[in-house]
């Protein structure tokens, strides 16, 4: 049998593989794994981890689009991604997307243990078998698609072999809820596509924004607790303390200002304003723990 060469471009298979937001979770887990160890660093762990992470992760958002490759050639704003366009071949997304899962969860498996692997591969089943499935049946796929975009810390906290204590359900959860307005503001901004490829997705009809706008709001109000439990189970001190809560009552207001435009571009405005939420309040904790 003949062996076709790889097509696509380098920069093809990074947007096959969602490489940019692979450069959020991996540092993510990263930090995370570095904040479960106390602050201690282990260059071979940490890159254990990184290998691990970059895998499965680009191997989750192959099979990801193989699967919705039909819905993407319908929407204008995918139907130029790498397999509707044929510059990838899905018989070559399908081996990296396989292949990548089962090295990068074995390798996770090796090297940093069975509850490591388990949360990778939890991740790829929830996100791609059963998140995406939803998509096409129920709105209620957003509260299902957050779960598995919240792993990275978890899966970070248990590389260090401590277990899963309070903080990690702390940073799940401040993952959590952050995901929501993103995922809402996204959503609204690409409702018209979403339409014509067949997806459901909340708040529903929705023409000015409103109801996401207040959906928003609620999330990012119940980030401003949730983002002091650190506080509580005395894990982090003061520089933390208000750091995060100065930046979780900015998001707040971010995301009722940003609600009240009447405007298709603040979909976009409020995406990144989440986007850049959650490195910044990363960031807070390691700065707290260098202190």
């Amino acid at each position: 049998m003949r062996i076709l060469p790889v097509k696509g471009t380098p920069r093809d298979w990074a947007e096959l593989t969602n490489n940019r937001l692979q450069l959020l979770a991996t540092p993510s887990a990263l930090i995370c794994y570095w904040i479960a160890d106390g602050g201690a660093w282990s260059w071979l762990e940490a890159f254990y981890l990184a290998v691990g992470m970059m895998t499965v992760g680009s191997a989750t958002a192959a099979l990801n689009h193989l699967l919705e490759v039909d819905i993407d050639k319908r929407m204008p704003h995918t139907c130029h991604r790498p397999l509707p366009t044929g510059r990838i071949r899905k018989r070559d997304a399908f081996v990296w997307g396989v292949g990548g899962a089962v090295f990068g969860i074995l390798w996770l498996l090796l090297f940093l243990g069975p509850l490591t692997a388990w949360l990778a591969a939890a991740m790829l089943v929830i996100y791609d078998y059963i998140y995406t499935p939803l998509k096409r049946i129920t709105p209620v796929n957003i509260f299902v698609g957050a779960v598995p975009a919240a792993f990275p810390p978890l899966i970070g906290y248990s590389a260090a072999g401590v277990g899963l204590d309070s903080m990690a359900a702390v940073l799940f959860l401040i993952l959590l809820l952050w995901q929501l307005p993103h995922f809402l503001s996204r959503a609204w901004y690409h409702r018209q596509d979403y339409q014509i490829g067949g997806l459901h997705w909340l708040p529903g009809a929705d023409p000015t924004g409103r109801k996401a706008g207040k959906r928003s709001v609620h999330y990012a109000l119940a980030l401003i607790p949730a983002s002091q439990i650190p506080m509580l189970v005395d894990h982090v001190g003061w520089i933390y303390f208000f750091g995060a809560c100065t930046m979780s009552l900015a998001f707040m207001v971010a995301v009722i200002f940003i609600g009240m435009y009447r405007k298709d571009t603040k979909g976009v405005v409020m995406a990144w304003a989440s986007t850049i939420y959650v490195p910044l309040l990363i960031a807070l904790l390691v700065v707290d723990l260098l202190v």
